[in-house]
């Protein structure tokens, strides 16, 4: 039947039709997608996304550091298997993606998606609502996503986040100054900004606080004689609710020995300071009375002679932990002319390999922003030239953190070969830049996958096909990548603190008990079956020592929940 000519419908087909229209959204966010499906999104139907390591591209810089991940291939894909390897456990993650300017910057089925094209938008919202989608199973409860975008797609984008996250869990957007000079275009305005659209998988997330250069002028923080900082407050308070009332326990004196420079409220020395202001105003202090004799003794109390009198200050030191970011980024680290492009350039030796990198630093404060945890996992699945990769190893030498991060890009333009993974490599083991100066690496160790898939059909040959090819899928997600054992019918992988055991033939548990009883580490084992079995009566003399899970059932639940 003719698409739209609604004459020609049965009645049927229109009151079915009628229904669809009833069910739609009546506010928000609205787009074609059945117009143009996503190619890479139908081949999962009939083929199934797995990992294939690619050991010629592996790097150790250091066999005691943290071991970082590369995927190579569609990023529908990447996050599709991150779903098996890394559902809820992600902190961070930051994507840079297509900006849809209509400059043939990115690709939609194959195709440049160009100014001209009717669905631009319609397109760049089925590609991104499929990527977001899956990407939010990958946060911690408490995960922060950053997404960049510049007005070609903003509006759409935060409709589209809202639609996928809530409202409610909209933290912030942030104007970051990345062009200063202003970005030529079609519209009448230079853009000299673009934007940070941050959101929470829980509404219950906040953003990380900003922490305070201390080796900038800006901040007004001392350090004392423990090498402690500390910020000098007066104790009397100011401002709303300050006023003493005559029911105040707060207002109190406080004694001072000027030849000990001791204050006390129990020893009455022979000057008496009350918390009045210098309009003579009584106020009331910031602490209790229970607390100023430790403070005291602490040495976090002390006065200074000004011009109002003597005044009773204390050290405080809550604020060193940070402060709310603003919505404005105006840094001069953060423009993408200067330390984009040039930082890139400077790494790999050669000009302007790609178009328009983000400043690291810019990235760093994005990261940042969105957790504080120094063991955070930091996700980008628009890898591009590899900004994010150089951001977490810089702030994991800068603050001696062990954040691990998992970039996926395709390799259209030989992006991965030429630009990628030589940055991730030069910036991990060190470098000579174009000036001839020796740049020190940043450390780290790199395993290099590539996708690949298997039949989606389950039939009993795919089933065991899949398990087959599903070693570097379970590793990844036990973080156990040394070879211990290679027998016909399993495998056995480990770490500094586990075991990962793969079986392939049920009949081989007992060679595999014999060996695995050496270990006095917990063992992950998972155990081909063409059904969900539990086999936990198999191992129950190991009860407390091995987990087990049947494969390939655990990983096509997840692939039914997400490909249907």
């Amino acid at each position: 039947m003719p698409k739209n000519d609604y004459s020609t419908w049965s009645k049927e087909d229109l009151v079915k039709k009628i229904k669809a229209l009833e069910k739609r959204k009546k506010y928000g966010l609205v787009w074609d997608s059945a117009r143009e499906p996503e190619k890479v999104v139908l081949d999962c139907q009939k083929e199934l996304p797995v990992l294939k390591e690619i050991k010629r591209n592996e790097i150790h810089s250091d066999k005691n550091a943290i071991t970082h991940i590369l995927i190579e291939g569609d990023n529908y894909h990447a996050l599709s298997v991150l779903n098996y390897t890394h559902e809820k456990a992600v902190d961070v993650i930051y994507i840079d993606p297509p900006y849809n300017t209509g400059a043939r910057d990115w690709k939609y089925n194959n195709s440049f998606v160009e100014t001209e094209d009717p669905y631009r938008h319609t397109k760049w919202l089925s590609f991104m609502n499929s990527r977001l989608v899956i990407a939010k199973g990958l946060l911690k409860d408490d995960g922060v996503m950053c997404v960049t975008i510049d007005d070609n797609e903003l509006p759409r984008l935060l409709l589209l986040m809202e639609d996928v996250f809530g409202e409610i869990n909209h933290l912030g957007t942030v104007a970051i100054r990345s062009n200063p000079g202003g970005r030529k275009s079609k519209r009448t305005i230079a853009a000299q900004h673009e934007y940070a659209l941050f959101f929470s998988r829980k509404s219950s997330t906040e953003v990380a606080k900003i922490m305070k250069p201390l080796g900038d002028k800006s901040h007004s923080y001392t350090m004392d004689d423990n090498g402690d900082y500390y910020e000098a407050r007066n104790l009397r308070k100011e401002g709303a609710d300050s006023l003493a009332r005559p029911d105040s326990k707060r207002y109190y004196p406080i004694y001072y020995n000027p030849a000990s420079e001791k204050l006390s409220t129990k020893n009455k020395y022979e000057i008496e300071i009350l918390p009045i202001d210098t309009n003579g105003h009584k106020r009331i202090w910031r602490r209790d009375i229970e607390a100023i004799d430790a403070m005291s003794d602490k040495g976090d109390l002390f006065t200074r002679n000004t011009k109002y009198g003597l005044q009773i200050y204390f050290k405080f030191r809550g604020g060193i932990k940070g402060e709310t970011p603003k919505s404005f980024w105006d840094d001069v680290r953060f423009p993408a002319s200067e330390h984009g492009t040039q930082t890139l350039d400077r790494i790999l030796g050669v000009r302007e390999m790609f178009p328009f990198p983000k400043s690291p630093y810019a990235v760093m404060e994005c990261i940042g922003v969105a957790s504080s945890n120094r063991d955070a996992v930091v996700l980008d699945f628009f890898a591009g030239s590899g900004t994010t990769a150089q951001a977490v190893l810089e702030l994991n030498r800068d603050d001696g953190g062990n954040r691990q991060f998992i970039l996926c890009t395709n390799n259209e333009n030989n992006i991965m070969y030429d630009v990628c993974y030589p940055r991730i490599e030069k910036v991990m083991k060190g470098y000579r830049d174009p000036k001839g100066e020796d740049i020190e690496g940043l450390c780290g160790n790199l395993k290099y996958y590539t996708t690949a898939f298997v039949p989606a059909c389950p039939t009993d040959k795919n089933k065991e096909l899949l398990t087959k090819q599903s070693i570097e899928m379970l590793t990844l997600k036990e973080g156990t990548f040394e070879k211990v054992t290679e027998h016909p019918s399993y495998v056995v992988y480990r770490n500094s603190d586990k075991y990962t055991g793969v079986i392939f033939d049920q009949l081989s548990f007992a060679t595999f008990k014999k060996e695995i009883s050496k270990v006095n580490k917990p063992v992950s084992l998972y155990v081909f079956s063409l059904a969900d079995e539990d086999f936990s009566d198999d191992f129950a003399d190991m009860r407390g020592l091995v987990k087990i899970c049947a494969i390939p059932e655990s990983i096509l639940r997840v692939y039914r929940r997400i490909f249907g």
